[in-house]
């Protein structure tokens, strides 16, 4: 009897991104669109973080019919508005300012320093009713899924830990700052991997208090190829095009708080990411330079993984600073307040916040178009064909400095 070269298992990894992440959603729709009708989950792995945490989750517990997964993801990322994410109202609001001023001119001796500056409870009251999680295990016992990993930062070992939920027999691991342990998720992981330091509160967890996994996550592909991936598909938020340079001795203003989480938000949610991707790219090359024959010792236990790549075409901030009269009014108040509601400070932080339908819906739209721009070689990789060693669009490829 002939023996059957192994499947390839492929993996969905899906970094954070807030609002953002309804482009995923799109890129999620045109492969379902290029599967059969009725078609499994084609990943035997996923791995998210933050939004992307959600998305990964709502999949899995919907992997035996993929399609189904990702119109509910459209549903509720096509119909969102930010009262489903955080308080809005004016009493919310200017609480939450007062109590921050308050905090900070007293030193936190008469009112208590705030745990956030939002108030999540809507989102997490959206998830509770959204999502069921003993699906996942349904999932993994009926052999449409091998693994599924939410990243959370823990405040006090600060270290990342990937909480999975796999395939009996799937070994945990530990490396400096970075763990993978199992566990039987619940909706406690993902608000933990969603929990953005200071807008939304950390949640506690076995004893240590958890915040957005994008926090140490130097590696944030490292879950999925631990988890046994062979090819990785990666789906960004972010369009790398670099802000023009000012001439020298040119004034420029002073960043406002609003710019500056804006940047911060940027860096933690796709700066490890890329840098994950050029290691990643590094071996790869290493491994590729070596005839098979000649892999000895640790190079006999590595082994090249594909990626494919696929991120925005355009720049989300200019697609946000569109749609930012849909935010509501208490909300734009206290982004002005911070200073983030300027042109050219104000697109960065909306666009990770702007949780209504317009843009959502127009992030989707874009995700669709971007997936079908590169449909051959999305339904080559997720089906488990020759494909190229890295498949990104040209300046990610040239950043990389790989296979261009």
């Amino acid at each position: 009897m002939e023996i059957q070269p192994p499947k390839v298992k492929s993996a969905l990894v899906l970094p954070g991104g807030g609002a953002r992440g309804a482009f995923q959603v799109g890129v999620l729709l045109a492969l379902a669109d290029l599967l059969p009708h009725g078609a499994a989950n084609p990943f035997a792995i996923m791995s998210g973080t933050s939004a992307g945490a959600i998305n990964s989750v709502v999949l899995a517990s919907r992997a035996r019919r993929f399609r189904v997964g990702v119109a509910e993801l459209d549903r509720v990322w096509g119909n969102f508005h930010s009262d489903q994410v955080f308080k809005v109202d004016s009493w919310t609001m200017f609480k939450s300012s007062a109590r921050w001023v308050a905090a900070l001119i007293t030193g936190g001796n008469l009112v208590g320093m705030p745990k956030s500056l939002l108030d999540n409870s809507p989102l997490r009251a959206l998830l509770s009713r959204n999502i069921r999680f003993p699906r996942v295990q349904d999932a993994i016992d009926k052999g449409y899924l091998d693994a599924i990993a939410v990243t959370a930062a823990g405040y006090s070992r600060a270290r990342s830990v990937s909480f999975f939920q796999a395939v009996a027999d799937t070994k945990e691991w530990a490396r400096t700052r970075r763990t993978g342990v199992s566990r039987t998720l619940n909706l406690d992981h993902l608000m933990a991997s969603i929990a953005v330091p200071m807008i939304f509160p950390p949640v506690l967890l076995e004893g240590e208090y958890f915040g957005d996994g994008a926090m140490r996550q130097a590696t944030p592909l490292s879950s999925a190829i631990h988890l046994g991936a062979d090819r990785i598909l990666v789906i960004g938020v972010r369009n790398e095009v670099a802000d023009p340079v000012s001439e020298l001795g040119e004034p420029l203003p002073f960043p406002s708080f609003g710019q500056i989480a804006g940047y911060m938000l940027d860096t933690l949610f796709m700066d490890g990411l890329y840098s994950d991707l050029e290691r990643m790219t590094r071996i790869n090359q290493l491994i590729d330079s070596v005839p098979p024959q000649y892999r000895t010792g640790a190079m006999q236990r590595m082994r090249p993984i594909d990626t494919m790549i696929v991120v925005p075409s355009k720049d989300l901030r200019e697609v946000a600073l569109e749609y930012r009269h849909e935010m509501p009014a208490p909300v734009r108040a206290l982004l002005r307040g911070v200073g983030g509601s300027k042109n050219g400070s104000a697109g960065r932080l909306l666009s990770f916040l702007l949780f209504e339908q317009g843009y959502t819906q127009a992030l989707i739209k874009l995700g669709y178009s971007d997936g079908m721009a590169v449909k051959e070689q999305l339904l080559d990789f997720v089906l488990g064909n020759d494909v190229a060693r890295l498949f990104a669009p040209s300046w990610v490829r040239k950043d990389l400095g790989a296979y261009s």
